[in-house]
């Protein structure tokens, strides 16, 4: 059996059965995060050893530790573990409850248009993640843990804390994570007709201060994690330049459909009237 994009729902359903639909969906996304929360809360601590292998890396050999200044700090840790991971892995269920939601209200082209971004915002999301994981991370912590030296005769050294710590590595890549849907969302602007590819490519000097600054603000204050940023960013911003010109001919013809469609129901508001 072919796999067939139905087109836009002939039958109009009233609002109540909409909300009904919605809270369905709500309700199911919040069960797929109840789960995953509750699965990932059990693997806390193998999953916080993951998450602060790059600070141990940093450390000198056999040296480095996180400590806890208040007692119910590692209970916190774990939950916050729990749901941030537990988000993650229940992500594709909330998304496709959600594209199961808006789905029944598109034409098929608008389906077809669509399908690939919802598809790319994972890759492009995890590419961020391990960005920054893999790269970013260890190289800012080391450049955090060089501060360390003595001072007046006394040792200055790094004891950070687990909160803190798990705070400012969910900062890293949910940073780095969301900052690289950047292609998305301008090629979803640009297939809608909102902004035109001379449009952005005249604003490249704009693009390149906001992505430098919303590098500064997203991150935290050392340069390295900032340029690191940045220089992805920019390349993402210039291949959606490159795949908008292949995606003109596709706005092109939406735009003439659309004309097209609004030109029929004039047509027909005018015959309707006569008779």
């Amino acid at each position: 059996m072919a796999f067939e994009v139905k087109d836009i729902d002939e039958t109009r359903a009233p609002l109540l059965d909409h909300l009904v639909e919605l809270r369905a969906r709500l309700v199911r996304s919040v069960i797929a995060l109840a789960i995953g929360f509750a699965v990932c809360l059990y693997f806390a601590d193998p999953i916080l050893g993951f998450l602060v292998q790059p600070l141990k890396d940093a450390f000198p050999e056999g040296k480095g530790q996180l400590i806890f200044t208040r007692l119910p700090e590692l209970f916190f840790v774990d939950l916050k573990v729990g749901l941030f991971a537990g988000f993650m892995v229940s992500f594709p269920i909330i998304a496709n409850q959600l594209w199961a939601f808006v789905a029944p209200g598109l034409y098929a082209r608008e389906k077809k248009a669509f399908l690939p971004f919802l598809l790319a915002t994972p890759v492009l999301f995890l590419g961020g993640a391990s960005l920054a994981y893999f790269v970013v991370m260890p190289t800012a912590f080391r450049w955090f843990l060089g501060f360390g030296e003595d001072t007046g005769g006394l040792a200055v050294e790094a004891l950070p804390a687990a909160g803190d710590y798990l705070d400012l590595v969910m900062q890293f890549i949910l940073a780095f994570g969301l900052t690289f849907l950047l292609p998305v969302l301008l090629m979803l602007l640009h297939r809608a007709g909102i902004v035109t590819r001379a449009q952005l490519a005249g604003a490249r000097r704009y693009v390149i201060v906001g992505v430098v600054a919303l590098a500064a603000i997203v991150t935290p204050p050392d340069p390295g994690s900032q340029i690191i940023l940045a220089l992805p960013l920019l390349l993402l911003f210039e291949g959606s330049l490159v795949l908008m010109r292949f995606q003109e001919g596709a706005v092109a013809k939406d735009q003439a459909s659309t004309a097209e469609e609004v030109e029929a129901n004039e047509t027909s508001a005018v015959g309707d009237s006569a008779d």
